[in-house]
């Protein structure tokens, strides 16, 4: 039988035991805390991280719009140019193509806070045979005052009443003047002498049978102001009633706007414009997301359409002619619905659905050009990830190949060439394959904190996929390289938005984008825009051509 000194030594050993077994159940307590707190750092140091990206992401790197750019953006793009000019500088090509800003006529435009660079041997103001816009001198004017002679000498300041007459100089100024013009038509009526229904003649366009209307002058300015000056309609109404002094409605200028579409819609227009479009040997296309406050339904169910709203466009590289034009959604068939017989070659951004149009079973393409701007910003992008040079050396040279390709054939256009030299061609080709390469290898197994592939292997792989699209341009010499005139072509919707904020409906959305399709376009082809809205309130609006006609 064990004694008291076992019998208590036993004891202080379970209740040690006992000890040890609680602070051990504290330690991996403590530690899964430990752990979950260091998860929560991880997450909230990735969240700061591309919080961090996104403040320094601007229009040279990403999709963001300069009007949008942080500040923080702004200043390290100085920074940047600033840091290229001491270093030389980089090809002037390159700083177009990121700059989202090419016109039809082949001439550069420059617009503050955009990526390109101005030329250092680029003056401000217009260039070397720019016609100009400035105001001659009318030999015929209405009206000529005799102005009262100097009283004094501009020279020694002496007295000119007894001078000898020296001539005249001149000056002229030009200035309208708003007349208000009060109208009353009488209208005949006439009884038949079969039925004996009395008959009234028609009044003019837009007016009413024993009703007050306003004229064309005041349903232009509604639809200058709100259709293409992007005035919300309340403060268009009361521009009018400043500028003409006749006080309006803003259900006027509503009505001013849907009358106009009537017009536009029983002349035609629409089905015009896409016979001109589909007729064209190249189009650029793009989309954009906007905010409209009532939902469109499914006609079947009733329910809203899933998707958010778009305006899309559809544009010749000239930007002659300019068809926006209201989504439900960026699903994939909504969006290609207007191209699917189109035979020519399509410019577009990376937006999967316009592969559709190429992998469609008899599918009438010529061909695809995706948007080397498009490239050349996320390449910018991902070479700011990291890590290390080699991530900024594959995508430089993703940016360097396609810029000399595009400098070789502005070169053969304007020598007179059709096709690049084939030699060089395929020393530029297997240098992008090449970084595309390195780019796919370097990136393969690189964990990326956002989830899913590296953002550098998807570049690569992209590129690897989409590489004779990319190139397109090199082998089809009418076909530009950016879809700079579609994005150009986009932004009346997006200033619209940023100034009205939204459309209610998606009836007012495709008025909006039917009536600044024909202002546009119009204004394009040498109308002036207060022509073209008095042409359709006639009935006799623009319409579109076919080129081959």
């Amino acid at each position: 039988m064990p004694d008291a000194a076992d019998v208590q030594l036993r004891e202080r050993l379970r209740r040690e035991q006992v000890r040890v077994r609680e602070l051990r159940g504290v330690v991996e307590s403590q530690a899964q805390q430990l752990e979950a707190q260091a998860q929560v750092i991880r997450v909230q140091g990735l969240r700061i991280e591309a919080l961090e990206r996104q403040l320094g992401s601007g229009s040279d790197d990403s999709g963001t719009p300069t009007s949008k750019e942080s500040i923080a953006a702004k200043a390290r793009r100085r920074a940047e140019r600033a840091q290229r000019e001491a270093d030389g500088g980089e090809s002037d090509q390159a700083q177009e193509a990121g700059g989202q800003d090419r016109a039809g006529d082949g001439r550069q435009r420059v617009r503050g806070g955009s990526s390109r660079e101005r030329s250092k041997d680029r003056t401000r103001g217009g260039q070397p045979g720019h016609p100009g816009h400035g105001l001659s001198r009318d030999p015929d004017p209405q009206e000529r005052r005799l102005l009262a002679p100097p009283a004094v000498c501009g020279g020694c300041g002496g007295d000119l009443a007894d001078a000898q007459d020296a001539g005249t100089a001149w000056s002229q100024v030009w200035d309208v003047r708003v007349i208000r013009h009060r109208v009353e038509y009488l209208l005949p009526r006439r009884e038949c002498g079969c039925c004996g229904k009395n008959t009234t003649a028609c009044p003019p366009p837009g007016a009413i049978v024993n009703g007050i209307s306003y004229g064309p002058v005041l349903n232009t300015a509604a639809v200058a102001l709100t259709a293409f000056g992007n005035v919300p309609t309340e403060r268009a109404a009361h521009l009018v009633g400043m500028l003409y002094g006749q006080e309006v409605s803003a259900g006027f200028v509503d009505r001013a706007n849907t009358r106009l579409a009537a017009q536009l819609t029983d002349a035609g227009f629409e089905q015009a414009m896409m016979t001109a479009l589909l007729a064209e040997p190249v189009l650029a296309a793009d989309e954009s997301p906007v905010e409209v406050v009532t939902p469109a339904t499914d006609p079947e169910t009733g329910e809203p359409v899933e998707g958010a709203p778009h305006v899309m466009v559809i544009r010749t590289p000239d930007e002659r002619l300019t068809w926006l034009t209201g989504l439900d959604s960026r699903r994939h068939d909504t969006v290609i619905a207007a191209l699917r017989t189109f035979v020519g070659h399509l410019i577009v951004d990376g937006y999967p659905a316009y592969q559709k149009l190429l992998q469609a079973v008899g599918g009438l393409l010529a061909g695809l050009q995706q948007c080397c701007q498009h490239v050349f910003r996320r390449a910018r992008g991902v070479a700011k990830l990291g890590p290390g040079s080699l991530q900024a050396s594959w995508t430089r040279e993703i940016t360097k190949t396609l810029t000399e390709a595009h400098d070789a054939v502005q070169a053969a256009k304007t020598q007179g060439r059709t096709a690049l030299d084939p030699d060089l061609l395929a020393e530029l080709r297997a240098r992008f394959d090449h970084a595309v390469e390195t780019g796919i290898i370097h990136n393969r197994h690189r964990d990326w904190d956002g989830g899913g592939n590296h953002p550098g292997y998807t570049l690569a792989t992209w590129l690897k996929k989409h590489a004779e699209h990319v190139w397109h341009f090199t082998r089809h010499f009418q076909v530009e390289w950016t879809s700079n005139a579609a994005e150009r072509g986009i932004k009346p919707a997006k200033r619209h938005q940023a100034v009205s904020g939204y459309w209610q409906t998606h009836q007012t959305l495709d008025r909006w984008c039917l009536i600044q399709s024909y202002l546009t376009s119009a204004r394009n082809h040498g109308l002036t825009i207060l022509d073209a809205i008095t042409r359709a309130q006639h009935g006799h609006p623009w319409l579109p051509q076919p080129a081959a006609a």
